[in-house]
């Protein structure tokens, strides 16, 4: 008969050790510092002289501690703005999530005055939107504040060749296509008017069209020039019809900001850390569309965003996205909008506009 090695005979089962023995030598085992059930709070310190390695068996292991829940968050954007690409860029590279988020996002496509009416009535707990938009609805009291700026460039002027329009100044008497009678793009076209000595309401016919028909106004000569924002104002760019006549880019505005974050009221006084996650959160997704946009214009299209990779890569380019201003520096920058609001007739003469600038400005960064 062959001996079956997995059943032992009587002589083998009285050299066997006792399951008494070796519950005692289990025990030993793990008592002991080099013992193969050493727990995983112990630490191994070597004593003097060559360190000595126990393998890697008896090396403890750092439990890991569960993770944090993300915190759920409501951003409303607008999702065929390239402008705002820091919002999926963060979404998707994770930044939201390392700084605890769960963010959701709100698209508003329409103006901006719903998107901050969301914000401010908490279907939403943030937004980014632009500035320009955003200053007189802040004037009447909504409660809403801004944290940072986001990025410098996106509106443009174009006209046609053919118009003999070169300059701001050769604007006057001319028709202006525009999306509609409050667009920043008026605004801060009209801005330049004044500063140029001429009244933007009586100078300047301002003809509002459906925002995709804008440069289809130009070229049946309903309007000799049309103000919008990218990405449709890059892109009719490439029709050799046209031509830039000025950006929000242009002399003294080179380095002012154009887009800005703001949450909401109760969230900053009921969950600052939140707001201030989130602002961070922003800031970073808008560096990283600032070091590689062709990355951030695949995160953009993934959202709906219209227009070729590259289009989008170059308008980032072409946008100040590595310059984001926070603290006074920004104050400073919404005090001289408001300033520059109130010669076109948008904030209130009365308005001081540096305690302005003060009450709708939140710092959660320092």
């Amino acid at each position: 008969m062959i001996d079956d090695p997995s059943h032992p005979g009587p002589q083998d089962s009285a050299r066997m050790p006792s399951r008494r023995l070796l519950l005692r030598a289990s025990a030993a085992a793990m008592a002991s510092p080099f013992g193969l059930g050493i727990g995983a709070s112990q630490a191994w310190a070597p004593g003097p002289g060559a360190p000595f390695d126990p393998g890697p068996l008896c090396r403890p292991v750092a439990a890991e501690a569960p993770a944090a829940p993300l915190r759920p968050v409501k951003l409303a954007w607008n999702a065929t703005a390239i402008c705002t690409a820091a919002a999926p860029v963060a979404k998707e590279q994770g930044i939201f999530a390392r700084h605890g988020l769960d963010v959701e996002f709100v698209n508003f496509g329409g103006s901006t005055e719903a998107l901050l009416e969301a914000i401010a009535t908490g279907k939403a707990d943030a937004g980014i939107g632009m500035a320009l938009r955003w200053l007189k609805p802040l004037e009447q009291g909504f409660d809403v504040k801004i944290t940072a700026g986001v990025h410098g460039g996106c509106l443009r002027l174009l006209a046609d060749k053919a118009s003999g329009i070169t300059d701001i100044a050769s604007l006057k008497g001319k028709t202006v296509a525009i999306s509609d009678q409050a667009s920043p793009a008026k605004n801060f076209f009209s801005l330049l008017l004044a500063k140029a000595g001429i009244d933007p309401d009586n100078g300047v016919e301002w003809r509002q069209y459906p925002a995709e028909l804008l440069n289809l106004a130009v070229e049946k000569g309903e309007a000799q020039a049309l103000a919008d924002g990218d990405p449709r104002t890059w892109i009719w760019l490439k029709d050799p019809r046209f031509t830039e006549i000025s950006t929000n880019l242009s002399g003294e505005y080179a380095d002012r900001t154009c887009c800005v974050v703001a949450v909401r009221g109760t969230l900053l006084r009921n969950d600052r850390a939140v707001a201030t996650a989130l602002t961070r959160a922003i800031l970073e997704g808008g560096h990283a569309v600032h070091e590689n946009p062709e990355a951030a214009a695949k995160a953009f299209a993934g959202y709906g965003g219209k227009g070729s990779i590259g289009d989008l890569a170059a308008m980032l380019r072409n946008q100040q996205h590595g310059d984001s201003p926070v603290g006074g520096r920004l104050k400073q920058q919404l005090a001289l909008y408001g300033d520059e609001l109130k010669l076109v007739n948008v904030l209130k003469r009365s308005t001081d506009t540096a305690k302005f600038a003060e009450r709708i400005y939140a710092d959660v960064l320092s």
